[in-house]
């Protein structure tokens, strides 16, 4: 992978709603690179299901399962057009995708998913929790009741809701990720809801991980630290997009397909050893701090 390829500022912009289109972002995020292959096969016949997997870190995720021989799920909230684009470029890599409309914030929903899935493919390997709600607030007293309940419930009861109904599912050797963020380890000063929910998720991979040792089922997280998503220019000031990821030891953002090999990775006989573990993908953020 070049380095030096990927962009180190931004044009300033921004988005009407969340999470966000991927197609309307400048520059578009990279979630592939000719230098950067897979197809070894690490996932061959597995199935996954990802949730957040239209656009950005899912995206790449998504398009990096179908070539390691991975059968995908992919769940989104509103996004049609990403989705479409995703599922056709997994199609063209060889692989299968399942695309599967809602709010996982609705358990009904979260159990339509499972259903849906089994009813497609017969069985569920791998399950990423990866859909994300943020809102700045400049002040704890600016966030609302309603901005509270919704980012809880994306983040947090969402992954709870996806994790709980998909568990009957799940053999021996199966995986857990959750992506949670350095905002988990670092806390942020204008998202502090959303640190909070990341916060949970790690704790959530930790106790999870205990409790599904003896089934020899892992659970493990990614944290990201800043990401060139959709959600940069949905949920940001113009002005913070421009600058967005320079405080990184790389002084510039990471793109999606720079994480893509950590979900591969944990999801594979490569990672049988490992459970309850976050692997930090943050572009040296702890070294600044």
């Amino acid at each position: 992978m070049i380095e030096k390829t990927f962009p180190k500022n931004f044009t300033p912009q921004t988005q009407d709603t969340q999470p966000g289109i991927e197609s309307k972002m400048n520059p578009v995020p990279i979630f592939e690179q000719g230098e950067y292959t897979f197809d070894a096969n690490r996932l061959k016949d597995k199935v996954a299901v990802i949730t957040g997997g239209d656009s950005g870190i899912g995206r790449a995720v998504s398009i990096a399962y179908a070539r390691e021989g991975a059968k995908v799920a992919i769940v989104y909230l509103n996004e049609d057009q990403d989705a479409e684009e995703t599922k056709k470029i997994v199609e063209n890599n060889g692989g299968t995708a399942l695309l599967i409309k809602g709010d996982i914030g609705d358990e009904t929903f979260c159990q339509s998913i499972i259903n849906t899935v089994i009813s497609s493919f017969s069985k569920i390997d791998i399950l990423v929790c990866n859909s994300a709600e943020q809102h700045t607030a400049n002040s704890i007293e600016e966030i609302t009741y309603e901005q509270l309940d919704k980012t809880f419930r994306t983040n947090v009861y969402g992954s709870i809701f996806m994790i709980k109904n998909c568990i009957k599912h799940l053999k021996e050797g199966s995986s857990i990720i959750i992506t949670t963020s350095v905002t988990a380890y670092q806390g942020n000063e204008t998202l502090i809801d959303y640190s909070s929910t990341k916060g949970a998720l790690v704790s959530l991979t930790r106790s999870l991980a205990k409790n599904l040792a003896p089934k020899n089922i892992r659970v493990n997280a990614v944290a990201p630290g800043p990401v060139w998503t959709p959600l940069i220019p949905s949920t940001m000031p113009s002005s913070d997009v421009q600058e967005f990821g320079s405080k990184t030891a790389f002084k510039r953002a990471a793109q999606p397909v720079e994480l893509a090999e950590a979900y591969v990775f944990l999801a594979s006989q490569g990672a049988s050893f490992i459970t309850g573990e976050a692997i930090h993908v943050n572009g040296g953020e702890f070294v600044n701090s």
